[in-house]
């Protein structure tokens, strides 16, 4: 604003208080005004119309008897209707405002539990705004907007809550961990019974394909070579054997050292004792 041979300019989102030996005369919008100070009209003050921000930090307790710190932030202007109000009526304008914040927040925040406060704080801020703006109108100021931007625990219940909150993460973690732990040992115990299933199928009709194939060599070889006999036949099966089981010795690379008894008299030992042990074995059963 400024002023120079009677003439007074008010700038862009401002006004003028005009008065007149010291009685309010009138509001002067943007512009240049003929202010005769000769005749008593002298200018006031001024006052902006644009929007204005104040932050609030308010302490207070929450029914769970935990202290926070709430950061409210108005967003203010002066109605340019309601100059005069504005003007006049307060003094300091910002500590109204703030008088009015800490009254609705310390009211509010005690009904709630810590939790609460911040799952509502738009309710909280939705309370400010309707007290502020309630009382302000007739000062002659709109409340724009008012926004709850923190909520600030005290430092060792912040602490606290973030201690529980890692606990609780780690025994969710440690349960999915033995979880997985579990169901991996019952897929490998599954596999075993399943593996072990499939090799004793397997033994069997291993099993099964030697008797039939001694069965069909005991038969071939009798009827091919008249005289001999079934005991016959499997003494030369045992020797096949024998002279298999040695070559396969040999010939593994991964194989120890072995010691057994070689010679013709050791197959014959060899033919003995399992036919003896069939013959014990179906004498145990006779009985």
């Amino acid at each position: 604003m400024g002023q120079a041979f009677g003439c007074y300019q008010v700038d862009q989102s401002n006004v003028a208080i005009k008065e007149h030996f010291g009685k309010f005369s009138d509001v002067l919008e943007p512009g240049c005004h003929c202010l005769p100070w000769c005749l008593g009209y002298q200018i006031a003050g001024g006052l902006s119309l644009r929007v204005q921000q104040l932050d609030v930090r308010c302490e207070t307790k929450t029914k769970d008897n935990v202290f926070v710190t709430v950061v409210a932030s108005v967003q203010y202007r002066a109605v340019a209707e309601k100059a005069s109000d504005a003007f006049y009526r307060l003094t300091n304008t910002r500590e109204q405002i703030q008088s009015y914040v800490f009254d609705v927040i310390r009211a509010s925040v005690p009904k709630l539990e810590l939790d609460s406060v911040f799952e509502q704080k738009n309710d909280i801020a939705k309370a400010v705004e309707e007290e502020l703006e309630k009382a302000m109108s007739t000062y002659g100021f709109e409340i724009v907007q008012t926004l709850i931007v923190d909520i600030e625990p005290d430092v060792n219940v912040k602490r606290a809550m973030n201690e529980i909150n890692a606990a609780a993460r780690l025994r969710l973690a440690a349960n999915e961990k033995a979880e997985a732990e579990k169901i991996l040992q019952i897929k490998k115990a599954e596999g075993e019974a399943e593996s072990k299933y499939l090799s004793g199928l397997g033994i069997a009709r291993q099993r099964q394909a030697i008797v039939d194939g001694l069965r069909d060599s005991v038969l071939a070889f009798s009827e091919n070579v008249p005289g001999t006999t079934a005991k016959d036949v499997m003494d030369m099966v045992l020797v096949t054997q024998y002279f298999d089981t040695m070559k396969e010795i040999g010939a593994s690379s991964k194989s120890s050292s072995v010691f057994i008894p070689h010679g013709p008299g050791a197959v014959k030992d060899i033919a003995v004792q399992i036919r003896d042990g069939l013959l014990q074995a179906s004498a145990s059963q006779t009985n």
